[in-house]
């Protein structure tokens, strides 16, 4: 994410899309997350589907993620998390996708208020992603 500068390569009309889009050229694209509603109740049917296995009783983490952790984790995400709420908050950031290197790249182009504020670059490594830098970037 820079703070200062404009992205470069110009802006293409703007779209909504909920997945990243393969892009044929190196230009900068708008990008809003927009998940659609389909692929969300896709998504809470198969969490209501899950098929719990047995764990091994005394065993934690030593063998993966213990089963009742991985069920309130699951049950959180199928009735708790508010996904219009995420990509309501993400979305006040200015988005852009575009390719490097054959590589389909994802980022947020924020401003500090600063005007004489040095430029910041912010990546993140997988699995992550922009969301680890909501607290550097602002209230």
């Amino acid at each position: 994410m820079l703070e200062t500068g404009r992205p470069a390569g110009g802006r293409a009309s703007g779209r909504t899309i909920g997945r990243m889009a393969t892009l044929a050229d190196e230009t900068v694209h708008p990008f809003r997350i927009a998940i659609p509603e389909s692929d969300l109740d896709d998504l809470r049917e198969r969490l209501d589907r899950t098929r719990w296995p047995d764990e091994l009783p005394g065993v934690g983490w030593a063998y993966g993620v213990p089963r009742d952790y991985l069920k309130e984790l699951a049950r959180y995400w199928r009735h708790g998390y508010d996904w219009r709420a995420a990509e309501a908050e993400l979305n006040q950031w200015p988005q852009f996708t575009t390719t490097i290197d054959g590589a389909n790249i994802h980022f947020a182009h924020i401003r500090s208020p600063e005007p004489d504020a040095t430029p910041l670059l912010m990546t993140h490594g997988w699995p992550g992603s922009i969301v680890e830098f909501a607290n550097v970037i602002g209230p």
